[in-house]
């Protein structure tokens, strides 16, 4: 209470207005001050999407560092003229597309091609056929004739490649081999000392059957992979429709397991269409380079005539080639993605 002068009693306003009992006691802060809107601390997240091609980078540095870099000096190679004279002083010359011209002007060039592909065809063909059957047969064993066939399949699929080789020779042999011993035995004649590599069409038959030996099991354990996850129910509604057991393969089981043959498939033709050390340790590309196939024949254009340059330009139209081919089966695995 306050008197003035004229001697009335006012009330005087109270210093601070009485704040109600559900509002904040905190003081607004002042007009000329900035509110600050501080993040909590702590480590700061990666944007978004960053982490997956985080991942990848290593995978992708090693493929540019240890395949980017000889394709891209193999290139070069290839419009180089390098022989022994250049080899020796170490001033190879460029020669642009020269190589190129002289390899498709080539018969002898077209006739490998040919060859590198109706052996790849061929052998693909054998793989798939043998090994989807296989397969089949794994998924209707029992678990002790399953655990025998699965075995002798790991051990023939992990067979090094030379040693695969060095046993085809000998059941090949001319003169101890196992191969003129059976067909003796059945009666055949003119097989005492048969010459089983006489002919580069023979000697491609001896390594399609050596290659389908060591790519097998993995289409066949592949397979039976597949199978085990294509429900029995499926099997028993076609039994009670009155399927038959091919019947019930292409209905059932080929749709199901379309993506298996396009991938393995895929894998095969890459595997077979660059298979070297089976070709070339059998008999060499011979004879008179009768069994020859693309990496072969650049392997000797290259190291066996010292044609670097040559050899090189080879190797880039079989990667040309290969690329080509396969363009046919990515849109397939492309196409098979988006459907499902």
């Amino acid at each position: 209470m306050t008197v003035h002068s004229q001697g009335v009693a006012t009330s005087a306003p109270e210093d601070a207005p009485r704040k109600s009992a559900g509002e904040s006691q905190t003081p607004p802060p002042s007009s000329g001050s900035k509110e600050v809107l501080q993040r909590p601390r702590g480590r700061r997240g990666l944007p978004s999407g960053l982490l997956p091609y985080l991942l990848v980078a290593p995978a992708v540095i090693s493929l540019l560092v240890l395949l980017g870099y000889p394709l891209i000096k193999n290139i070069i190679l290839s419009f180089q003229q390098v022989n022994k004279r250049e080899l020796i002083t170490r001033k190879p010359e460029f020669i642009g597309v020269d190589n190129y011209k002289e390899l498709l002007g080539s018969s002898d060039f077209w006739t490998v091609v040919v060859r590198s592909f109706v052996f790849t065809a061929l052998n693909v063909l054998v793989i798939m056929l043998i090994g989807t059957l296989l397969g089949i047969l794994l998924n209707s064993l029992g678990k002790k004739m399953r655990l025998v066939l699965s075995l002798a399949l790991v051990m023939a699929w992990a067979m090094p490649v030379v040693a695969s080789v060095t046993v085809f020779k000998w059941l090949f042999d001319e003169q101890f081999g196992v191969a003129n011993w059976v067909m003796r035995t059945l009666g055949f004649s003119g097989y005492e000392q048969h010459n089983w590599f006489e002919t580069g069409n023979s000697t491609l038959v001896i390594i399609t059957v050596l290659i389908a030996w060591g790519s097998i099991p993995f289409v066949a354990l592949n397979m039976y992979a597949g199978l085990t996850t294509v429900g029995t129910e499926l099997y028993e509604a076609a039994r009670m429709d009155g399927a038959s057991g091919w019947r019930i393969f292409w209905a059932v089981v080929f749709p199901i397991m379309k993506p298996f043959f396009l991938i393995t498939t895929f894998l095969e033709v890459i595997w077979v269409f660059k298979a070297f050390a089976q070709v070339y340790a059998m008999n060499a590309g011979g004879p008179d380079r009768g069994s020859e196939t693309l990496p072969v024949f650049a392997y000797i254009e290259g190291a066996g005539q010292q044609h670097y340059g040559m050899a090189a330009a080879i190797s880039v139209l079989t990667i040309i080639m290969l690329i080509a081919v396969m363009s046919f089966y990515f849109r397939l695995i492309l196409k098979q993605e988006e459907e499902q």
